[in-house]
């Protein structure tokens, strides 16, 4: 009896990874970036007009109060991200460094360094993108006061607007990072109304000792 030839038919793999198998932790460097840049603009800026609100009824401080603080803060992002990740470009720069001084002693692991060498973290975008949300964000509560005469009216249209943008940033970030929408959203809600509460809450107890401006 004849024995039979079996034959292994190989079908190579495609190059590109399904769309279900995409790492979304590709997506970090700028999506933390820009989701923090936003929240953090929208929640500090709220919090210090409102607690400005609290010992003042004039508008135009309150408006002053918001763009000093988004300048203030769109530079402090930008530099601190700028810094924080230059820092983390050295550490992978040094580490391919030392992949390559190895030679044949560790041969999988720099090729799978020089394959990874256009995913090095870019300080620049990073510094830039965060620079860019956090003004996004912070312009959110300036814009809800600006047009706004009552002075009660106006701290209660800039928590709903920053209620708002915050729900909206929240559930950008989580489609993008595929994570529990419900959950994202509801820290970031409920973390900014704590930020405004308690930044309202001490100010007004701080002005009503006589130290309001």
């Amino acid at each position: 009896m004849a024995a039979q030839n079996h034959v292994q038919v190989t079908i190579p793999k495609e190059n590109h990874a399904p769309e279900e198998d995409f790492d979304y932790s590709q997506r970090a460097q700028w999506l933390r970036a820009a989701v923090l840049g936003a929240n953090d603009g929208l929640v500090s800026i709220a919090s210090l007009m409102m607690g400005v609100g609290a010992v003042q009824e004039n508008v135009k401080t309150m408006i002053l109060t918001g763009f000093a603080g988004l300048f203030a803060g769109a530079c402090s992002m930008a530099i601190g991200e700028f810094v924080s990740v230059y820092s983390q470009l050295d550490i992978e720069r040094a580490q391919m460094k030392r992949d390559k001084e190895t030679g044949g002693q560790n041969r999988e692991h720099q090729e799978d360094g020089e394959g990874n060498t256009e995913q090095l973290p870019n300080p620049f975008q990073a510094a830039v993108a965060s620079s860019v949300a956090f003004s996004l964000g912070a312009i959110v509560p300036i814009l809800a006061a600006a047009f706004i005469a009552n002075h009660k009216l106006r701290l209660a249209v800039i928590v709903a607007a920053v209620s708002l943008a915050l729900l909206v940033f929240g559930g950008i970030g989580a489609f993008l990072g595929r994570s529990p929408m419900v959950n994202s959203c509801a820290r970031v809600l409920i973390g900014g109304w704590m930020a405004m509460a308690i930044t309202f809450g001490l100010t007004k107890l701080i002005g009503s000792t006589g130290l309001e401006i």
